[in-house]
């Protein structure tokens, strides 16, 4: 296990104040465009939500009580999460959502569209529509959500013929098909499934009836024991590639574990030791590099090594999409942890390929702090 030099202390500064998003320009896909090449690297489509994540708690909230947080942040969230990693990580990504007609919705709306360079072509603004809220608590590494949201409007958020793309990351459902995910393959967009809790119990394999449709399926180790009705997370695995080419598993600390399904090989990862403080969106952001690695035809295990990096790094911030890594990030912490002299060198290879992506170092203080107070201040005159 590698240990990183990265790490954030807990005091108020860890999420109020700081300079805003300024992406540093990397194009992880540059040796692979062409003229005739689809217009996006990826497609997303879901519910966006407002995040207002409060930290500095000492401890949960106490009932009768009232509690005050040294530190704010609000950011989009939901599968903004997703595409916000994405286009950090230099991908030319579009977003189908429906956003609420109020402050929130314009908010999200320009976070997204103007903040992180997100085409917002399929989105639509949703008249008499209330944005959905998360108020997200984060203390002792861990956090609690309370949302909260109106019914969403009809065919929410999915476009009738999605744009073209090299890839997809589309959430399966049990039991339910999300039409636009089969013409998006019909098209050669190249789909990458990941899934949550499974609310009925069931675990049917065969109720994820788009996972036909996927390249990749990425779940985490439980997700996948209980689907596979397996007790090992890399016997899962391979159980998993009787349904899809390439499978993913995430270890949570133990790192990840991959099987590729049509080359027969596999990989494994160990996790980046680091202090998490909020693993809100952690997964999204693993999936986000995991998508970058394999559009830009990297090796598997530089894949996995990616992807769980750009997690760890995630997690030393709070808030979902406001701890989505760039690379000034990325390079940041490349170049510090080959300045400590007790790095094992063979953990330090395993990053090498590093070296010829990252840009070069800047002025620029790091980690970034990307949030804001609040939803925002009004424009001088």
């Amino acid at each position: 296990m590698i240990a990183s030099a990265a790490s954030t202390g807990k005091g108020p500064s860890s999420v109020v104040g700081g300079p805003p998003h300024c992406p540093v320009q990397v194009d992880p896909l540059a040796a692979l465009r062409t003229p005739v090449e689809p217009p996006w690297d990826v497609y997303l489509t879901g519910t966006v939500f407002l995040d207002i994540i409060f930290t500095g708690l000492d401890s949960a909230p106490v009932r009768g009580t009232e509690s005050w947080a040294r530190g704010m942040g609000s950011s989009p969230g939901g599968v903004a999460n997703m595409a916000t990693a994405l286009a950090r990580l230099g991908l030319r990504t579009s977003l189908a959502a429906a956003f609420g007609d109020d402050h929130y919705g314009e908010y999200c709306w320009d976070a997204l569209e103007q903040g992180e360079g997100i085409d917002l072509t399929p989105s639509r603004t949703v008249p008499g529509w209330h944005s959905p809220v998360t108020v997200s608590m984060a203390y002792e590494g861990e956090r609690t959500m309370v949302s909260h949201g109106h019914e969403p409007p009809p065919e929410e958020p999915a476009p009738d013929c999605p744009p073209r793309a090299r890839a997809a990351v589309a959430s399966l459902e049990p039991g339910r098909r999300a039409p636009w995910i089969a013409q998006a393959a019909a098209k050669g967009t190249r789909i990458f499934g990941d899934v949550g809790w499974d609310d009925t119990g069931a675990w049917d394999l065969a109720g994820l009836a788009d996972l036909e449709h996927c390249e990749a399926f990425l779940p985490n180790a439980e997700e996948a024991m209980r689907y596979t009705g397996t007790t090992c997370p890399r016997e899962a695995a391979h159980r998993l590639t009787e349904h899809v080419p390439l499978a993913v598993v995430t270890l949570g600390a133990d790192g990840a574990y991959a099987v590729d399904r049509r080359t027969g090989e596999t990989a494994e990862v160990p996790a980046i030791a680091v202090e998490a403080l909020d693993p809100t969106g952690a997964g999204d952001v693993f999936v986000a590099g995991f998508v970058t690695g394999t559009l830009a035809d990297w090796p598997l295990p530089d894949r996995l090594a990616f992807a769980g990096l750009t997690a760890a790094l995630s997690v030393q911030e709070f808030g979902g999409s406001l701890s989505a890594p760039g690379w000034a990030e990325i390079g940041a912490w490349w170049r510090r942890i080959q300045s400590y002299e007790e790095q094992d060198p063979t953990a330090l290879r395993r990053y090498a390929f590093l070296g010829r992506l990252v840009p070069e170092e800047s002025a620029r203080p790091w980690p970034l702090r990307r949030a804001v107070p609040t939803i925002g201040f009004r424009r001088s005159a």
